[in-house]
């Protein structure tokens, strides 16, 4: 294997694994529900169009399980239960700022060609 297989793989593994932890359909968008502050499930199940009440639970879950999300029970009749970002969640807030930039820059540019492409 010569020196650019080598970097180009340790380029490729570290993204993938990102990839393999926020990279499903559902899990950035609840990150990011969080990032606006605490929210009980049926709040994050509101924010999030689409979503069912299964797969939101799934999705806390693993997202709990990777440190990315904290579950806080609270003692109160009924029982409250919250969700927030960790701190380790709370250092992917860079990530997705960019990744918002960039989407938004794409929009735009496709709505411009959609625009040019309607008016020949």
């Amino acid at each position: 294997m010569n020196e650019k297989s080598k970097e180009c793989k340790t380029y490729i593994r570290p993204v993938r694994d990102v990839i393999d932890l926020i990279g499903s359909k559902w899990k950035l968008p609840i990150i990011i529900a969080l990032s606006f502050g605490n929210q009980r499930f049926k709040e994050l199940e509101r924010q999030i169009e689409g979503i069912t009440p299964r797969m939101l639970s799934k999705e806390l879950k693993d997202l709990e399980v990777n440190g990315l999300v904290n579950r806080a029970v609270f003692n109160t009749t009924p029982v409250t239960v919250e969700y927030s970002l960790t701190e380790y969640g709370k250092s992917l807030d860079s990530v997705i700022e960019v990744m918002r930039e960039w989407g938004t820059k794409h929009r735009e540019r496709i709505m411009r060609r959609k625009t040019v492409q309607n008016k020949d």
